[in-house]
């Protein structure tokens, strides 16, 4: 930990930085305050212990530059005129903690080691906030879709605004996800995330989860509790599931977005917050209320920027990338690579499951595939089976019983000939059937496998 020691009394000045240096740390010593100004060009210090009285420039007006110049430097300031106004000066201007002279050697020794472990702490938070920040930069939401491109100009153009946002979107094709790149790019990014899954909370404790309680407002309620909101100040809630939130608490909620205040359960008195929502639905709101299960000038809120990310079999072009981003998230070094036929299946698969589905699939690929190729012999079958849209009952006037089993009879050849990897040996046991009867079958339907 690097030191500035600042006191124009030589002999205590230099018996201390001793006493400093001994214990292991790097001391730079200086006689006025002057000379920490000059330093600070070049070297920023963990740590400035100054004396506060000295001659020209004094150690509160010290405290002060230092902190304009260097705001993550700790100081601490040491007196023999120590006095509460002294002291709560020194505190208000940023002041970590003071000393009163004379002090023994462990009562510095203990100061600087309390020091150097809140030192310790705060690296970690910001390494671990750096790690979020890259985690969820605007890269990480990967696509080269107009729809994924549209839905990032947005949130580059919105993100640091404080109006509450609307995503909506089939399970997994990650709204949570854009989210938390919403709220690590916004303005808020260093003040709280508080996440809320309104489909998980029960009924009887959805008033008290969002807005906290006192104590005794309700059987169990031992102490007071802060709600969400209140945790959230400053920062974001995120609201998943917002259609769950139970229609007679859907009143109180938007109040809550209109007044920017919470008022807990059991007390009479509001509790001022700022807070930026972004809420998620995988339904359409809209004919949620024409039923009566949503109340319209909620949506009209939360819906104040909206954003629809489209399902992924509806923007087939962010596959290929999307299993690309996939690959070296789970084999770094030297991620496996996707052969051109099982890159077809994947990019004409129907994905249900979305994003979420095509992430855990490659995951799962990456784990139990052999070698640095992945091939179509190495999807599951499920991926390999088509699927069949020919009898949809909507086209029924447009049915031919032996067209549609002709049909179902090439695409399930081909999967099968495509997952066994060539050899028709494989490919008729993957259809239970004999060696012959599938020569049999691929002639009839002039298929040359």
């Amino acid at each position: 930990m690097k030191i500035f020691l600042v006191d124009d009394e030589r002999i205590l000045r230099v018996t201390l930085a001793d006493e400093l240096k001994d214990a292991g740390y790097h001391v730079f010593e200086f006689a006025e305050a002057s000379g920490v100004i000059q330093t600070l060009q070049q070297e920023k210090p963990d740590l400035l212990i100054t004396d506060i009285r000295m001659p020209g420039m004094d150690g509160l007006e010290l405290l002060e530059k230092v902190k304009k110049v260097s705001p993550e430097t700790i100081v601490v300031v040491m007196t023999a005129y120590t006095s509460v106004d002294t002291a709560i000066k020194a505190l208000k201007l940023g002041a970590y903690d003071y000393l009163s002279k004379p002090f023994s050697n462990e009562e510095i020794l203990h100061l600087t080691q309390r020091v150097a472990e809140l030192k310790e702490v705060k690296d970690e938070n910001l390494r671990l906030h750096t790690q979020v920040r890259e985690k969820f930069d605007f890269s990480s939401f990967a696509g080269e879709s107009k729809a994924v491109k549209d839905i990032f100009e947005l949130v580059r153009s919105v993100s640091h605004s404080n109006a509450s946002i609307l995503i909506t979107g089939e399970t997994g094709t990650g709204k949570e996800m854009l989210a938390n790149i919403i709220h690590y790019n916004s303005n808020r990014s260093k003040k709280p995330f508080v996440k809320v899954s309104c489909a998980i909370l029960a009924r009887e404790v959805f008033e008290s989860e969002l807005f906290g309680h006192e104590k005794g407002a309700f059987t169990g309620a031992e102490k007071s509790r802060k709600g969400r909101f209140e945790i959230a100040d400053k920062g974001t809630i995120y609201l998943d599931d917002i259609d769950d939130v139970p229609l007679e608490l859907q009143v109180k909620l938007l109040r809550v977005l209109q007044e920017q205040e919470v008022e807990p359960v059991g007390s009479s008195s509001s509790i001022k917050v700022d807070v930026r929502v972004v809420s998620s639905t995988k339904y359409d709101l809209k004919e949620l209320i024409a039923q009566g299960k949503f109340r319209d000038d909620l949506y009209y809120r939360l819906n104040v920027i909206p954003i629809h990310i489209p399902p992924l079999r509806e923007r087939k072009e962010d596959i290929p990338v999307l299993i690309d981003k996939f690959l070296k998230e789970f084999s770094p070094g030297k991620p496996k690579r996707m052969d051109p036929d099982a890159m077809a299946v994947l990019e004409n698969y129907p994905w249900p499951g979305n994003v979420r589905e095509l992430r855990n699939l490659i995951e799962r690929l990456v784990l139990t595939t052999r070698g640095d190729q992945i091939s179509a012999a190495d999807l599951p079958s499920e991926f390999l089976m088509p699927q069949v849209s020919d009898t949809d009952p909507e086209t029924m006037d447009q049915w031919n019983l032996e067209q549609v089993i002709n049909n179902t009879e090439i695409k399930l050849l081909k999967a099968a000939i495509l997952r066994s990897g060539g050899n028709k040996t494989k490919a008729a046991k993957l259809l239970n059937i004999p060696l012959s009867t599938f020569r049999t079958k691929a002639e009839k339907h002039g298929l040359d496998f």
